[in-house]
Parts: structure tokens; C-alpha cells; sequence
């Protein structure tokens, strides 16, 4: 089965909560398939010349150099990472509209109302979302809370207009000695209408598994 093709925002309900690894995850599945593009137009906390930046680790799932628009060393929100002026809506709508593949994956920064400009006419992530016109894919830890946090940012991404395709519930964040982690997949599927897939904990380096669990989110995204 080919992966569902057009463009995909991966979001998630934090920051620190795997929405890279499961972006590279569909790329390396996507691009066994056919061609793909793995971006992310604006980051923080890292520098163009960090091999394990998020940029750098979404390129070398896709097969390309990477792709980002933006990038500042302060690990700080996007809004206070960069000068005022920095982020500029036109510029970054046409950069996010060059993109082309057969499958196009831009992953977000931080949670769904990260701020990229304050000011007298803000951006935030949801902005970036709409303005690429994608389904969304939301990333939530497997751990206590995760339940509220992933119905409150289902619901911003609902009041915003925007639909999403599937909740990836990430095991890396799973402990033995948090009960939650073996009934929020549950609980999640029985508050929301679309797939909870789980994702497994995988080695930092890509490999084959990488290729299966994209393939997993690829098959469910497909029903």
C-alpha cells in the first residue's frame, strides 16, 4: 500500500514529545514509496551546523539536505528566539509552498499555540499549519496527562478549522511506574473519533524499524 500523498503537519501537545522522530518515521516509510520532503521551516535551540538538529534528522530519514527556513541558537519560544522582524508570514507561506514531493511533512515547533511573532499581528503554529493547507498528525506522550493535553490541543486545532487525521501516542515517555501508560491509549480512542496509533520506543540511529513504524502510521492513515 502507498502512503496516503499531499502535504502533513505534524504537531503535538509540547515540546520534547517525539514529533520528529515520528516525522522522520514517515519519511523514511514515504520514501520508500515514492518521492518525500521532510521539513521544518522554524526551530530554536540549535545551530546550521548541528548534525543532530531536527532539520538535519528529518533529511536523513527523506534522503535530501535539509529543509528549514528559519533556525536561532536560543532555545527559547520562536517569538522571543528571533528578532521582531524575522518572521515574516509572506516569505514563509512561499517557502512552505515551494515545497514538492509526493509527500511533503512539515513539522511544527513546540505545541499547537507556540507563538512564532508577538506584537501588533502575531503567528503562532497554528497559523504555519493552516498556511500549509495539510493534514494534521498530533504526537502526545505516553505518561499522566496526557489525556487533558491531547483533548485540550484536539479541540484549539477543532476551533481553528483544521481536522486531525490521527493521534500518534509516543511509548518513549512510557514508565513502568506510571499506571496511566497501560489505559490512555484506551481512554484517548474512547474521546476521539480518529486512530491512536502507538509508537515504540527506537534507537536514535535510522534503521529498518524506523521504516516499520512509519509504515504502521501510513497504513492506519490510510482507513
Amino acid at each position: 500500500m502507498s502512503p496516503p500523498t499531499g502535504r502533513w503537519f505534524i504537531t503535538g501537545t509540547d515540546t520534547e514529545i517525539g514529533k520528529t522522530m515520528v516525522t522522520a518515521c514517515m519519511a523514511a516509510a514515504a520514501a520508500t514509496r515514492g518521492t518525500v520532503v521532510a521539513a521544518k521551516p522554524v526551530a530554536s535551540g540549535a545551530t546550521p551546523d548541528e548534525p543532530l538538529r531536527d532539520a538535519a534528522v528529518l533529511a536523513r530519514a527523506a534522503g535530501h539536505a535539509p529543509r528549514e527556513w528559519a533556525l536561532a541558537p536560543e532555545p527559547l519560544s520562536p517569538h522571543r528566539a528571533f528578532p521582531a522582524d524575522a518572521i515574516d508570514e509572506r516569505s514563509l507561506k512561499a517557502w512552505v509552498d515551494a515545497l514538492c514531493a509526493d509527500t511533503i511533512l512539515i513539522e511544527g515547533v513546540g505545541g499547537w499555540r507556540v507563538p512564532l511573532r508577538a506584537g501588533a499581528s502575531p503567528l503562532e503554529v497554528c497559523d504555519l499549519a493552516a498556511m500549509c493547507e495539510a493534514g494534521i498528525v498530533m504526537v502526545a506522550p505516553n505518561r499522566i496527562g496526557v489525556i487533558n493535553h491531547t483533548r485540550l490541543t484536539w479541540e484549539a486545532i477543532r476551533s481553528d478549522g483544521l481536522h486531525v487525521r490521527a493521534v500518534i501516542l509516543n511509548e518513549h515517555h512510557a514508565s513502568a511506574a506510571d499506571p496511566s501508560c497501560a489505559t490512555n491509549k484506551e481512554d484517548l480512542e474512547s474521546w476521539l473519533d480518529v486512530p491512536v496509533i502507538s509508537f515504540p520506543r527506537l534507537p536514535a540511529q535510522p534503521s529498518p524499524s524506523w521504516i516499520d513504524a512509519g509504515n504502521q502510521i501510513w497504513d492506519l492513515l490510510a482507513c
